[in-house]
């Protein structure tokens, strides 16, 4: 007996963080998310109070955090940027919910729908942006065919520094949505059947089952794609790179914060300001995600 005791006592005092055999599997991975995850992070919170050149840096204080916030082409890109992001996320989740549940209601050729619509989250974002530059084209696009059809148009979506977000936020939305479809259909597929019976048999409509079982049943996929959307949507930078051929739309009218990055860093070498400007952003998205996760959940609730 005392034999037993003392075995379910080691057993139960047992921690695999306590075990150096443990740390010693880990550490590959350790050494490789600390030198490509979080040693640049230290080093960008460094660079954004020095001042200089790469080899010759110095401490700046908060100078280059006053000039960023100082600089109306920063003002603009954070707009921008706030702009695409509360345009695209909700959009690109409604559109998304909408063919997901069309696609899982077992309509004929579903499946080939299914398919077709996964297709652009294998495709490049810039394979895609070189078609949409096609498709809006001023001259010979075919949204200015079809809109010509209604009697609108053209528009050069391209040139015209006012649709410039427009076709950014209907460009970024496309991109959301293969993603979205795919976990939203492993959502409802993993909806218990019963439940809908169930509610079949005391005569719920389709909304009410919409709105009392699928919608809650989707919460955490809903919850887990708005906080990804929202982070892609404050991240975006190759969108914008190939829909405008390079540039942030015709006089910077499309610019956002991490292109903003890239042209003080890598253009202007003004490396201090381009890293004082990637902190803003990276506080800016911590915030807007603890806050979007809170919304989602009391909502949820």
């Amino acid at each position: 007996m005392a034999g037993v005791r003392g075995w379910r006592t080691r057993v139960g005092s047992y921690s695999a963080e306590r075990q150096p055999r443990a740390w010693l599997l880990l550490l590959p991975a350790l050494v490789c998310i600390g030198v490509f995850n979080v040693l640049p992070l230290v080093r960008v919170l460094v660079m954004a109070f020095q001042s200089g050149t790469l080899r010759h840096l110095r401490f700046a204080g908060w100078s280059n955090f006053v000039a960023v916030f100082a600089d109306p082409s920063f003002v603009r890109a954070l707009v921008n940027t706030g702009v695409f992001a509360v345009v695209t996320v909700p959009v690109g989740l409604v559109v998304s919910l909408m063919l997901a549940v069309a696609v899982d209601s077992g309509l004929r050729g579903s499946r080939v729908f299914e398919a077709l619509l996964f297709v652009p989250y294998l495709t490049s974002v810039v394979a895609v942006g070189v078609v949409f530059r096609y498709l809006f084209n001023g001259d010979y696009g075919v949204v200015n065919y079809v809109l010509s059809l209604v009697g609108l148009g053209p528009f050069d979506f391209l040139n015209d520094p006012r649709l410039s977000m427009v076709t950014l936020c209907v460009f970024g939305v496309w991109l959301s949505l293969a993603f979205n479809i795919v976990i939203l259909l492993s959502g409802l597929r993993a909806i218990d059947p019963m439940l809908y019976r169930v509610a079949d048999l005391y005569g719920a409509s389709a909304w009410e089952r919409f709105s009392r079982i699928t919608l809650p049943q989707l919460a955490p996929m809903i919850t887990f794609l708005s906080i990804m959307d929202l982070i892609n949507a404050f991240k975006v930078y190759t969108e914008v790179y190939v829909l405008f051929n390079g540039k942030p739309g015709v006089a910077d009218s499309a610019v956002t914060a991490v292109f903003y990055v890239y042209d003080k860093f890598y253009v202007q070498g003004r490396y201090g300001q381009g890293m004082a400007a990637a902190v803003v952003l990276f506080m800016l998205i911590l915030v807007f995600t603890l806050l979007q996760s809170l919304l989602v959940r009391r909502l949820s609730k």
